[in-house]
């Protein structure tokens, strides 16, 4: 379960109906595990249980290679520095076949030296869009002719959800299960 210094810990017994419900679905889901901003979101289960069904959608369903959706994720988690969301899906890309010069260059805030296209296409299109906050029309033409225009509304969408993800684990002070303070990816920032 995500550690986190600012949510009061919540234990079953306390839980109202609606927050057991977001629990049960979580556990019985493909996650299996409260890793990840799950701790946060059981606090408002009607936000909790829409956010892991797209979550599960945005996980597993876009119609990307697990590769390519890892890759986005770690364009995310870099984008948001979250601590936990990187220390969740570094190991799960790197598994997945990102390689892991490539991750650490992304960490580092690096332009990535891919060795594949596909990969420079979702690159490039994750990049833009948390740095611009558009889509050059070379990058989404790319990106249309690669994956198709759905695969391109998923990506959209699953970068939308990982950046609510990284978020709530930010803003929430939320490490990941097995996380230590001396295994965060990205400089602490403390306000």
């Amino acid at each position: 379960m995500t550690k986190s210094n600012r949510l009061p810990a919540i234990v079953r017994e306390q839980m109202t109906s609606e927050q057991t419900a977001m629990l049960d679905a979580i556990l019985a889901g493909p996650r299996k595990n409260l890793n990840g901003p799950f701790v946060a979101w059981i606090h408002s289960p009607a936000l909790g249980e829409l956010a892991q069904r797209l979550g599960a959608f945005c996980r597993y369903e876009t119609g990307l290679p697990l590769r390519l959706s890892e890759l986005a994720i770690l364009a995310t988690a870099a984008a948001w520095q979250s601590q936990a969301e990187w220390h969740i899906h570094l190991p799960i890309a790197v598994e997945a076949g990102i390689l892991p010069d490539v991750a650490e260059q992304i960490r580092q805030g690096a332009t990535p030296d891919f060795p594949l296209e596909d990969e420079r296409v979702i690159w490039n299109f994750a990049n833009e869009l948390y740095r611009d906050k558009r889509v050059s029309e070379r990058t989404y033409a790319a990106a249309v002719a690669m994956f198709g225009l759905p695969v391109v509304v998923n990506l959209v969408g699953l970068l939308g959800y990982y950046a609510l993800v990284a978020m709530t684990l930010n803003a929430f002070g939320m490490r990941a299960e097995g996380q230590g303070e001396g295994d965060l990816p990205f400089a602490e920032t403390v306000l």
